[in-house]
C-alpha cells in the first residue's frame, strides 16, 4: 500500500449550528464563505457561539483527508503547528489516536482554530478562523528528510495564505518524485490567489480537488462542467465535488459523473475533505478513476450524517462494507 504525507493548518475545530443567519449578518460573513479573524473577533465568535452549544474536533482540511487515509491503512504523515495550549494538545492526541506520525511543531501563539457556523435547511457551513500558531509554520521548517518514504503528498488551498511556504513544500515534493495532490480549500482563497495557484498547479500539482464555486473561480468559467474540463488541462486528475448531487472526475479524455450515495446530511462540515481521503486511497490501491470516486462518495456521505468531521464507528464500519464491496475485495 502507498503511503501519504500531508501538511496544512493545524486547526481545531468548533462547531455550531445557529437557528437562523443572525450572528453571521453582525459578524459580516458571508453564507458559505471562509473568513480569517484576528484574535480578539474570534474570541468574541467563540464566546458568542459557546451560547449556542458547541462541538470540538481536532480538524484542519489536509488533517482531515490525512486521518482518513491513516483509518483506511495507509502509511500516513502530517506537518503542522499548534499553539502550546489545551486545543493543541487534543489535536496532536488526535493525530496519535489514528496512527499519524505527527510532525507537528510547537509555535508561539495559541493553536488555530476554525469556527464553523452551520445554518440553514442545507446546513450551510461558514467558516471563521483564526489561524494562531498554524501561522507560523515557514519555509525554513521543512525538512526535505520528512518527505522520504512517501509515495504521495496533500496539501491544502488554505496554506496560500503563505505561499513561500507552499511553493517550499511542493518543490520538496516534486523532488521526491510524489504524486502531488491539492484541495482548492474556498472560492474566496481561489479569487485572491489566482495566479499562484494557477502557477503552482500547472508546474507541480498533478490531482485537483474543488467543489463547484472554487472550480468555476480558479476557471473563471460560468458551470462545474466547464470548469473541470479547464482544470484537467492543468493537471493530470481534476476532480469537482457537486455535493448532494454528486461528483465528477476527468483524466485526459477519460470523464466520469459519480452518482451520490444516499445520506440523511446535516452537517456537511469535511465531507469534501473525507471525500478527498476516500479518494486518494482508492488511487493508492490501483483502483480506476470512477470506482475512486465512488469511495469518495461513499465515506463522505456518512460524515455528513453527523456534526463535526469525524465518522463514528458504525458508520466507519459500514463505509468499509461498502467500500470494499465496490473495490472488489472480498470480505475477511
Amino acid at each position: 500500500m502507498k503511503s501519504i504525507l500531508g501538511i496544512g493548518n493545524a486547526l481545531t475545530d468548533i462547531l455550531a449550528i445557529l437557528p437562523d443567519n443572525e450572528l453571521l449578518e453582525r459578524f459580516n460573513l458571508p453564507v458559505g464563505s471562509m473568513q480569517h479573524v484576528d484574535a480578539e473577533t474570534g474570541n468574541k465568535m467563540w464566546d458568542e457561539l459557546k451560547l449556542h452549544g458547541i462541538k470540538y474536533v481536532a480538524g484542519g482540511s489536509a488533517a482531515n483527508t490525512i486521518s482518513t487515509c491513516a483509518i483506511f491503512g495507509m502509511p500516513a504523515g502530517f506537518i503542522g503547528k499548534v499553539g502550546v495550549d489545551e486545543i493543541g494538545s487534543l489535536f496532536k492526541s488526535d493525530q496519535k489516536q489514528n496512527g499519524i506520525n505527527s510532525m507537528v511543531l510547537r509555535g508561539k501563539a495559541p493553536s488555530g482554530r476554525s469556527m464553523i457556523f452551520i445554518s440553514g435547511e442545507n446546513a450551510e457551513r461558514t467558516f471563521a478562523t483564526y489561524l494562531g500558531a498554524a501561522l507560523e509554520l515557514v519555509p525554513e521548517e521543512l525538512n526535505p528528510e520528512e518527505f522520504d518514504g512517501y509515495d504521495m503528498f496533500h496539501i491544502e488551498g488554505y496554506l496560500v495564505q503563505n505561499q513561500r511556504l507552499v511553493r517550499k513544500a511542493v518543490e520538496i515534493a516534486h523532488s521526491k518524485n510524489m504524486l502531488i495532490s491539492m484541495d482548492l480549500a474556498s472560492y474566496n482563497i481561489v479569487a485572491s490567489n489566482e495566479a499562484f495557484l494557477h502557477d503552482i498547479v500547472k508546474n507541480y500539482v498533478d490531482i485537483v480537488f474543488a467543489n463547484e464555486t472554487e472550480a468555476t473561480t480558479y476557471s473563471q468559467l460560468s458551470t462545474p462542467r466547464e470548469a473541470l474540463d479547464a482544470i484537467a488541462q492543468d493537471c493530470k486528475i481534476a476532480v469537482v465535488k457537486l455535493g448532494k448531487e454528486g461528483s465528477m472526475v476527468k483524466s485526459g479524455a477519460e470523464c466520469h459523473y459519480i452518482a451520490p450515495c444516499p445520506a440523511k446530511a446535516i452537517d456537511a462540515t469535511g465531507a469534501g475533505d473525507l471525500y478527498a481521503g476516500g479518494f486518494l486511497y482508492a488511487l493508492s490501491e490501483g483502483m480506476p478513476l470512477d470506482v475512486c470516486g465512488k469511495v469518495g462518495s461513499i465515506i463522505s456521505s456518512k460524515v455528513v450524517e453527523i456534526v463535526g468531521s469525524k465518522v463514528d464507528i458504525p458508520r466507519w464500519r459500514d463505509a468499509k462494507k461498502e467500500i470494499r464491496a465496490v473495490m472488489g475485495i472480498k470480505e475477511e
